[in-house]
């Protein structure tokens, strides 16, 4: 009887906005809400409604039908589950779990990806991915049903507040959603087939959610495994180096649901500095003290936020592993699945499978195009103790860099939207560069009292030839970094030495003729020059890609012409991460 009438009422709400059909959102309505000590008016928009007919994945949501059936042999499922919260907003689940069997942990997929992808008529594949690789039971960028319920764990996928058929209206990764998250998990530990213990696994989306359910501190929450997920999305995300892009905003005007989803798109144009709206956006990295897996892939937009998780956590059982190829073929490969399960059956089951003595940390030292040149070495941190930071100073004329400071002054200029210019030098011996690169620049702007700069970092032969990563196939960018100069101002809290973090408090536009320095943080990176190769730093005005898949995007305001400032007092430089071999002798080296 409550299953029919939630039917009934969710068709009801449909019709009632005249949405029984896949379209763009049809209004907005603002809710004020408190954050820390403030309150907000926060912007919501109507979310694309629920379509049989929709072909994207994110947009796709199956008609409202709870049952209980075999969904592989072996394999039964409990689907559209209901769970009420704290508040009494009911959401939906669908629970995959072995047949006749109890006492078994679950693995969590807590998103704002609908929990049935693979219910599409078209073949449910991800990209890198081969088909069939991955079952249609698998939530998008999610611990697939069809390998772990095979192994003895459960899998919990979740539409969450707002999205699909559960109520409510969605928070995108703040506090709300992260409670919601907590009571989710204190709901499934005690169900009768449950031995009491949840993990969480997923990559990107799905990652992100996990840092800020486990710094809720749930109690039956035994352990993560965010690989890939960003961290602070102002930062990463929304306003990268402080320059506006839509990010999460398009994602979010793909997902589905009966209700509201916050707009944060409209939110950061009404909020593009940084205040306690986005704060509340930050994981409580403190909080966390679970056992904790995670992965950064080096060319990926998600490696700054792991790479900030795995450093604030307090948990004293954390582990990192670094590599060169896209999250989802990593996450779906053999090796990666075996790997994570030894730290699932160690947590969530109590294995005593020596997983303890996995290195704390394991990288993956990249060479060019799919080629590493070392894979899975193993180091006790990251940052790595031995990194010897050293400075390449910039001689704007010349568009070189050497490793002593320049003396003469020197400028260099190109036209702000479509212009750019290289610095480069010359490898005298084989060099690894792993950790946190930064440059440092004297800059002006001619012609406008703004500057919004595109750093790569990339690898070239000793002619000058372009050596790049290959990611998924493509030749990925490089090391990037970004900043709106406006942005310029340092936080010092987060601040060091390696890792310059704005504050994004306060705009200091420029004024005519005015030269400033700035220092621009460069995503972690891990590669190897060697002997001959040449390292170049590019700057623009705009990011450069070639063939680049991701949709990847910003809106800067540049116009008139920016110029580079170096030598003198003007010691621009790019200063690098070293990291010298753990034992040489003579000719022999070991890294």
């Amino acid at each position: 009887m409550v299953e029919e009438e939630r039917k009934k009422q969710i068709e009801a709400e449909l019709k009632e906005r005249g949405t029984m059909h896949d379209e763009g959102p049809k209004a907005t309505k603002i809710k004020k809400e408190k954050f820390g000590e403030e309150e907000f008016e926060v912007i919501y928009r109507e979310a694309r409604r629920p379509s049989v007919t929709a072909k994207m994945r994110f947009s796709f949501c199956p008609p409202f039908n709870p049952r209980t059936y075999i969904a592989e042999p072996g394999i039964i499922c409990e689907q559209d589950v209901a769970v009420t919260l704290r508040d009494g907003t009911v959401i939906y689940t669908d629970i995959f779990r072995p047949v006749d069997r109890t006492n078994i942990p679950v693995i969590l997929s807590w998103s704002m990806f609908g929990k049935r992808p693979g219910d599409i008529e078209t073949e449910w594949q991800t990209m890198g991915v081969p088909p069939g690789t991955i079952s249609r039971m698998t939530k998008f960028e999610s611990a697939d049903p069809g390998y772990w319920c095979r192994q003895g764990y459960a899998v919990a996928n979740v539409d969450i507040r707002g999205i699909g058929h559960s109520q409510g209206d969605m928070n995108m990764f703040g506090t709300q959603d992260a409670r919601d998250g907590y009571d989710f998990i204190e709901w499934i530990a005690t169900q009768h087939w449950c031995n009491g213990k949840v993990g969480m696994a997923g990559n990107s989306g799905v990652a992100m959610t996990q840092w800020r359910i486990a710094a809720e501190q749930p109690p039956h929450l035994a352990c993560i495994a965010p690989w890939e997920g960003t961290g602070d999305i102002y930062r990463e995300s929304f306003f990268e180096g402080g320059i506006p892009g839509p990010g999460g905003s398009m994602v979010i005007a793909a997902v589905s649901g009966v209700g509201f989803l916050e707009d944060v798109g409209a939110m950061s144009k009404k909020f593009p500095l940084m205040n306690a709206y986005w704060e509340d956006k930050i994981p409580k990295w403190e909080n966390i003290r679970l056992p904790v897996y995670t992965t950064i892939c080096w060319n990926h937009f998600h490696c700054r936020g792991s790479a900030e998780g795995f450093r604030r956590i307090r948990s004293t059982k954390k582990w990192l592993r670094a590599h060169r190829e896209f999250e989802w073929p990593d996450t779906y490969s053999n090796s990666s699945l075996e790997d994570l399960k030894k730290f699932f059956d160690r947590y969530l089951k109590d294995v005593r499978n020596g997983w303890e003595l996995t290195p704390r940390v394991r990288l993956e030292v990249t060479d060019a195009y799919e080629s590493e040149f070392q894979t899975n070495r193993p180091e006790k941190e990251f940052p790595l103790a031995r990194t010897q930071y050293k400075k390449l100073y910039i001689d704007a004329v010349k568009g070189a860099m050497s490793w002593e400071p320049v003396v003469k002054e020197s400028k260099v200029s190109y036209e702000g939207k479509t212009g750019q210019t290289n610095f480069a030098m010359k490898f005298e011996e084989d060099t690894e560069i792993t950790g946190y690169m930064k440059l440092h620049m004297w800059v002006e702007a001619e012609g406008n009292d703004e500057m919004d700069l595109f750093i790569s970092v990339r690898k070239l032969d000793k002619n000058g030839k372009w050596l790049p990563v290959s990611v998924l196939g493509e030749s990925h960018p490089g090391a990037w970094g970004k900043i709106r100069v406006s942005h310029r101002e340092l936080d010092p809290k987060w601040s060091s030495d390696f890792q310059p973090v704005m504050s994004h408090r306060r705009e200091q536009k420029l004024k005519p003729g005015e030269i400033v320095p700035v220092d621009i943080e460069i995503y972690p990176y891990s590669r190897l020059w060697h002997k001959d190769e040449q390292l170049e730093v590019v700057v623009a005005g705009r990011y450069i890609r070639e063939g680049w898949f991701e949709r990847l995007e910003w809106w800067p305001e540049n116009k008139g012409n920016h110029v580079i400032h170096s030598g003198g007092k003007y010691d621009s430089f790019l200063q690098i991460p070293v990291i010298p071999p753990k034992y040489q002798a003579g000719d022999y080296i070991y890294r």
